[in-house]
């Protein structure tokens, strides 16, 4: 309101100047100064009065560069809408809003580049005369939650470095299906059917009644990812990394089942073909930063393949998943390194064999990823 003031205080220098000088001439601008100050600050004070300002989020979670539909909708108060604005960091310039109706509806698709939890300024309308003279600020009111978006690491696909094979139906299906690995779990009646390779045979030799070995299958026996955020040259090496692990978890679990071991936990998080539980560490992945290890200390025992993500470019993978331990190691880095052939690039990162009966340059990806090596 600063300048309608300003107007008004000229307008009575105008007039004090006329009476004391009896300068009639300066009686018209001093009042018509004094009532277009004051009729502009009444309009736009009464017309802001009772404007509203409401967001609607599409979604509170995206992917990265994935659209997300934002509605801003704005109602005109006692009056209809004065000279009006709309003002959102979103938009790439302010947007003006029909004067004289009871509002409008204002469209914005936006993309986040980089994941993690966005918290969006609220958009304001600026309602204001056309001379400046007045002018009012109303902003969305705050609600929980409508503030915030969690931005995803992006899914991108699995590329082999080799062709055909077992190459190309990775590439086409994330992996073929993992081996099935089974233990002993106990022993139970012998059913029909049951191979002979099952039937517990010291139950017979005793003449007891017959009886089979009951096995079930090993969840260690899946691939197990392992992200390791520390180390990261940049936040651009540190994204890749995390979209890298995202991706392999993904497509290893749609294909069989995984392990995803992220930092600070204990234990690995299982996942299966359901993908029951994706969406809550697909949300702890948008929210990995540089710090924190990953828990090994178990890592080794674990009998099915072992995927090491190093947000670090690095050549060989921690002593406590060395080759020495068996099964297959495999390394994947941002970027490429320059001493070793990639079986397969994901997210902008390159993944090598390190240890394992599928070590080798040119080992196929589907052999990689396999429960046991």
């Amino acid at each position: 309101m600063r300048p309608a003031i300003a107007t008004s205080l000229l307008a009575l220098a105008l007039g004090l100047t006329a009476a004391l000088f009896d300068a009639e001439q300066l009686w018209v601008p001093a009042v018509a100064l004094a009532v277009l100050a004051a009729s502009t600050s009444a309009w736009i004070a009464i017309g802001a009065r009772g404007v509203q300002v409401q967001r609607t989020l599409g979604a509170r979670r995206v992917q990265e560069n994935e659209p997300v539909t934002i509605l801003i909708e704005v109602r005109a108060g006692t009056l209809p809408l004065p000279p009006a604005r709309l003002v959102d960091p979103l938009l790439p310039d302010t947007v003006a809003l029909r004067t004289g109706t009871r509002g409008g509806r204002i469209r914005i698709e936006a993309r986040f580049a980089r994941r993690g939890r966005r918290r969006l300024v609220l958009p304001r309308v600026v309602v204001a005369d056309p001379l400046g003279l007045a002018r009012r600020e109303i902003s969305a009111a705050p609600a929980a939650g409508e503030d915030e978006i969690l931005v995803l690491p992006r899914i991108e696909p699995i590329v082999p470095a080799t062709r055909g094979g077992d190459a190309a139906r990775f590439a086409r299906r994330g992996r073929p299906a993992v081996g099935a690995e089974v233990e002993l779990d106990g022993i139970r009646p012998l059913r029909d059917g049951t191979p002979a390779s099952r039937i517990f045979w010291p139950a017979v030799a005793r003449g007891g009644e017959p009886q089979e070995r009951f096995l079930t299958a090993g969840g260690e026996s899946n691939p197990l990812v392992v992200l390791d955020p520390r180390g990261a040259a940049g936040e651009e090496q540190l994204d890749a990394a995390v979209r890298a692990a995202a991706s392999l978890a993904r497509a290893l679990a749609s294909s069989g089942g995984c392990g995803v071991l992220l930092p600070g936990d204990r234990r690995p998080t299982e996942l299966g073909e359901t993908l029951a539980g994706w969406a809550h560490l697909h949300a702890r992945l948008a929210m990995v930063t540089a710090t924190g290890a990953p828990a090994l200390g178990n890592v080794s025992q674990r009998r099915g393949a072992v995927i090491f993500v190093s947000a670090q470019l690095r050549a060989r993978l921690p002593a406590a998943l060395g080759p020495s331990h068996g099964g297959t190691r495999v390394l994947v880095v941002p970027g490429r390194l320059a001493s070793r052939h990639a079986t397969f690039a994901v997210a902008g990162c390159s993944g090598y064999v390190i240890g394992g009966r599928g070590e080798g340059s040119q080992a196929a990806p589907g052999r990689v990823l396999r429960g046991r090596a």
